[in-house]
C-alpha cells in the first residue's frame, strides 16, 4: 500500500492488518452501520511468525 490508496474491507470479512518488523503502519478507519455485521480481525502472531516477515 501506498500513501493515499483506499481499501474497502466489505462486512463479515475476517482481515489482518499488514505490518511488517521493519516499518511503521498507519491507518485511519470508517465505520458504516449494517444490519447483521460484525468486524472480526485475524488472530495475533507469535514473535517468531512475525519475525519472519
Amino acid at each position: 500500500m501506498k500513501a493515499g490508496d483506499v481499501v474497502t474491507i466489505l462486512a463479515n470479512v475476517k482481515h489482518w492488518h499488514g505490518a511488517k518488523k521493519d516499518s511503521w503502519f498507519s491507518h485511519l478507519a470508517v465505520e458504516v452501520r449494517g444490519e447483521n455485521t460484525s468486524n472480526e480481525w485475524c488472530e495475533p502472531v507469535s514473535d517468531e511468525e512475525y519475525s519472519k516477515l
